[in-house]
């Protein structure tokens, strides 16, 4: 007699707008980049398969749910415009923002000016930030890497036991 179990589908995260792990693509010559299916599947519908592009704090482009980007506005949005710190850091993240929309394919076009920002070549990482992506250049990828080990361990403490992992 055979039993038959059904087979659970186990998806890449567990809650919708969310992102984990590291895929390798290619950069085409148009500047598109395949998302990662598991990412695109993770997306909910309200962000109607549309992403934000913007710089990232380190040499990588930073991609955001649609969703999830709207949060973001909305904080940005209540920063003083009378600090100049604030009027700062606003400008240089919200001008460098594109809405993107992924084609039948799983691609996004990325502007030409992320991609030389990133420094962008045909190979590139992605990875998941869990409410964002991040694409990188393996090289600088690499190399932050590096430079993250000289960070103070007793931070990385500090923040563990905030998160507990």
């Amino acid at each position: 007699m055979w039993v038959i179990f059904p087979i659970l589908s186990i998806t890449m995260t567990i809650s919708k707008n969310t992102f984990t792990g590291e895929y390798s693509y290619t950069l085409d010559a148009k500047g598109r980049i395949n998302i990662p299916s598991k990412f695109r599947q993770s997306l909910s519908k309200e962000n109607e398969n549309t992403f934000v592009t913007t710089r990232g704090m380190d040499k990588c482009i930073w991609i955001y749910p649609i969703c999830v980007w709207q949060k973001i506005e909305n904080e940005l949005k209540k920063l003083s415009a009378i600090s100049a710190v604030n009027r700062s850091f606003t400008r240089n993240t919200a001008r460098h923002t594109t809405i993107t929309p992924f084609d039948k394919q799983g691609r996004i076009l990325l502007p030409p000016a992320l991609i030389k920002y990133a420094e962008l070549e045909k190979d590139s990482i992605i990875i998941g930030m869990v409410n964002k992506i991040e694409i990188w250049n393996p090289k600088k990828l690499n190399q932050t890497d590096k430079e993250n080990l000289k960070l103070d361990p007793d931070a990385f403490e500090d923040l563990a036991e905030k998160i507990i992992l």
